[in-house]
């Protein structure tokens, strides 16, 4: 999006949709338009009307079509509240690209970076990116938890965005993670596929639960070794996971599911166990999004892109006793 969207004029503004923009939700749109906005707020004035389409109003989910008339209300706020990442994040992020090129970026994200600012979250990666290549249309192709580390793509603009977003939908871009569940698998590959259903908590955060009015969610699981744990003895398993969907917290709450919760997730996780890893040198959750395969939004070609355990897991690993 141009900087001509991003407002920050406490005046009424009228917007005509361009065919780029075409077929994003409005509440989407409007994140954009209104940068450092609570997300809260922007929900408030789609409820109050104050955002109009074709003079109308409309609901959040309402997709815009090319030459619609968007009507942008006042909207005064502190844009000083939008930190700028510091240069060592910068520098930081810049050396895990692990695939860039005009039109998709692979970063190997690091563990503890938020995707997008947010309440108490000063900057995300979609920030770091736009400070790196500044007037840059950015758009993140798909989401990782903050504490999850691994392969995230990132659209050079939004034409390739919304490829990539039609190959997740088709089945044609493949994820795979690794991940330590506590104790023994004790089986080989095992699909999951239980409805996962997402609720908003305290301070906007969302806790998903497996339910059967839920959202369709499918992982599997293969085992690749199992560990005695160091020390504590407690019995850990390495995982390759492949998500066929992509819900919010999907390998994790599957992982609970099944009665295999992660190693260091202390949402969903077991408290015993975590305390053991800890002790073992587990500083945070062990997930990593260790490959993915996408079809290039040029011409299709099949782009193949894998990301090396971060240093700390590999570390934590070797202090593990490996089980023949």
């Amino acid at each position: 999006m141009s900087s001509s969207r991003q407002l920050s004029s406490p005046k009424v503004r009228h917007i005509r949709i361009s065919g780029d923009e075409a077929g994003q939700r409005i509440d989407n749109f409007l994140m954009r338009c209104f940068k450092g906005v609570p997300k809260s707020h922007i929900y408030r004035i789609l409820r109050k009307g104050e955002v109009r389409v074709n003079k109308k109003r409309i609901k959040p989910a309402y997709r815009l079509v090319t030459d619609d008339e968007v009507r942008l209300p006042p909207v005064r706020y502190a844009r000083q509240r939008m930190r700028l990442p510091p240069d060592a994040v910068l520098a930081a992020v810049e050396s895990r690209i692990v695939y860039a090129d005009d039109r998709v970026i692979v970063l190997n994200k690091p563990s503890g970076l938020a995707v997008h600012a947010g309440s108490g979250i000063g900057y995300g990666v979609i920030d770091v990116f736009r400070s790196l290549q500044p007037g840059k249309p950015l758009f993140l192709a798909h989401r990782l938890d903050r504490e999850t580390s691994g392969c995230l793509l990132i659209a050079c603009d939004r034409p390739a965005m919304l490829s990539l977003h039609r190959a997740i939908h088709d089945g044609k871009m493949d994820k795979y993670y690794a991940a330590l569940l506590m104790g023994s698998w004790g089986q080989g590959r095992r699909t999951v596929d239980i409805r996962l259903q997402s609720d908003r908590v305290g301070g906007g955060r969302r806790l998903v639960r497996a339910s059967d009015e839920g959202k369709p969610a499918v992982s599997v699981f293969y085992p690749l070794q199992e560990y005695a744990g160091g020390e504590c003895g407690t019995t850990a398993t390495l995982m390759k996971v492949r998500l066929i969907t992509g819900r919010t917290h999907q390998i994790r709450v599957h992982a609970r599911e099944t009665g295999h919760p992660l190693a260091g997730d202390r949402l969903y996780g077991d408290r015993g166990f975590n305390q053991e890893m800890k002790a073992n040198g587990l500083q945070r959750i062990f997930l990593h999004a260790r490959s993915v395969d996408f079809p290039h939004p040029d011409d299709g070609r099949k782009i193949h892109i894998e990301s090396p355990l971060d240093e700390n897991l590999q570390q934590f690993l070797e202090r593990l006793q490996v089980r023949i």
